[in-house]
């Protein structure tokens, strides 16, 4: 790769490579025609040097992305952590670096910025901006969400969540969690673990799908790329493969006032009572109210302090011949969310199998508020969804998908797009 005196890296003029090669700025001037386009290409080169040379940040461009920074000059130790990234919609496919930067800036120091790109030179309207702590990624989110860029262009800036988890559907119902995670291990690389749930008739069966865990977000990709619909089979059936999508991770603060607990892998038949006389066993009156829907429930404790002390003790119990899994419930505010939005045609991202429920009228707080109790599993997701009535039916989302206002499949489903297009 030839790089210029500025940082700048040019292609690799010995790859064979096609719409994937490094290539820096775009097309080259061969790609275009005629003297317009050609000043304009020069001018837009020009302009993004002379970012790069006020600023002293490298840029390269490889599969289909523009990279800015990562790591700034001057940087030492890890990158930032999760949470310092946010994602950027409904850009202008004719604007670039040298107008973005200076914008995104404004919000705090970059750490890195990622312009997704076409092969032609422009941009595929989305980018991600990585700053170097938490606090300048939530102001870019207060200051630039639905920012007027253009005359009449906004564009939207949410949380950018690093997912490494896959939904895999259309899995055999009498296949065990072990087998499923050593078939896994065969066909993709970078599994850490699979997430089954076993039917809520029937404990020995699966559900008919699983999530998998992997150890980065490339190798989910990569796995995902694998595993299209339609290409690959296990055990001899077609398989669902699509991103699991992650609400939006609660504030640590929250959920240090959380006082409900989460309860999965209920029997259908264990009644609200049996779990209000098995979850204050430890001391009776403890627990002001359950609410259970199909094989899941609420557990809603007086204080916190007899929540966790609930937490440690019920985990792993047997109730009515089935273990169940306790963990602290996680709230989400219901009045920025609304709408039911179907994903068990295979059209969008599916939601990792937490579910969340709306309570009713005086009693929907886990704190106190108008909020919904959702679930966090061991796992540490925090993901909103439902099941329809059937038990084993379709997944169905409660809350519009993040970003949703701003986006569409055609810009990255969000900031769950693949990036190595």
């Amino acid at each position: 790769m030839v790089k210029d005196r500025s940082g700048m890296n040019y292609g690799d003029p010995d790859s064979d490579q096609s719409s994937d090669q490094d290539q820096e700025l775009g097309a080259g001037p061969s790609a275009l025609f005629g003297e317009d386009e050609l000043r304009a290409s020069c001018a837009k080169e020009m302009a993004l040097l002379a970012l790069m040379e006020k600023t002293g940040y490298n840029m390269v461009q490889e599969n289909g992305q523009r990279k800015y920074g990562g790591p700034p000059p001057g940087w030492e130790g890890p990158p930032p952590p999760r949470g310092c990234e946010v994602f950027v919609g409904k850009i202008p496919r004719d604007m670039y670096e040298d107008e973005l930067v200076p914008l995104f800036e404004q919000a705090g120091c970059i750490y890195e910025f990622r312009l997704m790109m076409e092969f032609s030179g422009e941009n595929r309207g989305y980018a991600f901006v990585m700053y170097t702590n938490r606090e300048a990624a939530q102001r870019a989110i207060q200051m630039l969400d639905n920012h007027e860029i253009r005359p009449r262009k906004y564009i939207g800036v949410c949380v950018s969540l690093d997912n490494c988890r896959l939904f895999i559907g259309s899995i055999p119902k009498d296949k065990k969690k072990d087998e499923i995670l050593d078939e896994m291990k065969k066909v993709t690389d970078g599994v850490v673990d699979v997430i089954v749930y076993p039917s809520s008739t029937d404990k020995t069966k699966n559900r008919g799908f699983a999530f998998v865990e992997y150890e980065s977000h490339k190798a989910a990709a990569m796995a995902r790329r694998k595993l299209i619909p339609g290409t690959f089979q296990l055990w001899g059936h077609s398989i669902q493969v699509d991103w699991a999508e992650p609400e939006k991770d609660v504030d640590e603060e929250v959920m240090q006032r959380v006082r409900v607990l989460y309860v999965r892998n209920l029997m259908l038949s264990t009644t609200e009572e049996t779990l209000q006389q098995e979850f204050s066993r430890f001391k009776p009156g403890s627990v002001e109210r359950v609410k259970k829907l199909t094989d899941y429930a609420f557990v809603h404790y007086c204080n916190r302090d007899d929540a966790l002390t609930a937490l440690g003790l019920m985990n792993g119990m047997v109730i009515d011949g089935a273990a169940v899994e306790v963990s602290l419930a996680k709230p989400a505010n219901v009045n920025r969310e609304g709408g039911v939005n179907s994903v068990a045609g295979g059209s969008g991202p599916r939601k990792y199998h937490n579910r969340g429920y709306l309570g009713n009228s005086n009693h929907s707080s886990i704190m106190g508020g108008d909020m919904r109790a959702g679930a966090g599993d061991a796992a540490g997701g925090g993901f909103l969804m439902h099941r329809n009535c059937s038990g084993d039916g379709p997944i169905q989302d409660l809350t519009c998908r993040q970003g949703e206002h701003f986006l569409s499949d055609q810009t990255g489903r969000a900031n769950m797009e693949v990036l190595l297009t």
